[in-house]
């Protein structure tokens, strides 16, 4: 038998030795942790590409296809300050949708389901709206593919961003192998 690490030496008075109570099992959370900078970066970026959508799309059905909307015909082919305010407002869109996202992410189980059924209510609203004011069919029927379009953008763009944001953090020297 091997004597024990302090000696044998005052060891008799102790039958038991007490040892540190050890630390609680922290809960482990099934969630993976959010990048917020990565989606929030990813949401500024969604809001960029949502409004050059907007702009491309208006240039594209008042200067190619001739169908003026958001301002009368002789606004030229960029239109007038509306077609500046539609972009900004794809812009304002796509960072709303970001902060819905984040939220959902923190909340919500299975987010991205969510996010996707929301997104796609609100296209069907975006889509709906422009029947719902006087003007012409055509400019109506473009109006709700542009609104269809960006909306789509700004879904698809924020559920891959979602996706990279919340993937697990790679250790070094992972898949070295």
């Amino acid at each position: 038998m091997s004597a024990p690490q302090g000696g044998w030496a005052g060891n008799h008075e102790e039958p038991t030795r007490r040892y540190q109570a050890a630390a609680e099992p922290q809960p482990q959370s099934d969630r993976p942790p959010i990048d917020a900078a990565k989606l929030w970066a990813g949401g500024f970026g969604t809001g960029v590409v949502a409004a050059l959508v907007a702009l491309v799309g208006i240039l594209l059905v008042r200067g190619v296809f001739g169908i003026h909307i958001l301002s009368p015909s002789e606004a030229g082919a960029y239109g007038s300050s509306a077609t500046t305010t539609y972009a900004f407002g794809a812009f304002g869109v796509a960072i709303l949708a970001t902060g819905v996202v984040h939220m959902l992410l923190l909340l919500m189980p299975r987010p991205m389901s969510f996010f996707i059924w929301i997104m796609l209510l609100v296209i069907a609203v975006g889509v709906l709206i422009p029947f719902t004011v006087v003007a012409d069919l055509e400019s109506q029927i473009a109006t709700a593919g542009l609104n269809f379009i960006i909306g789509i953008c700004i879904m698809s763009l924020l559920n891959s961003v979602a996706g990279i944001a919340t993937r697990e953090p790679r250790r070094p020297g992972a898949g070295v192998g």
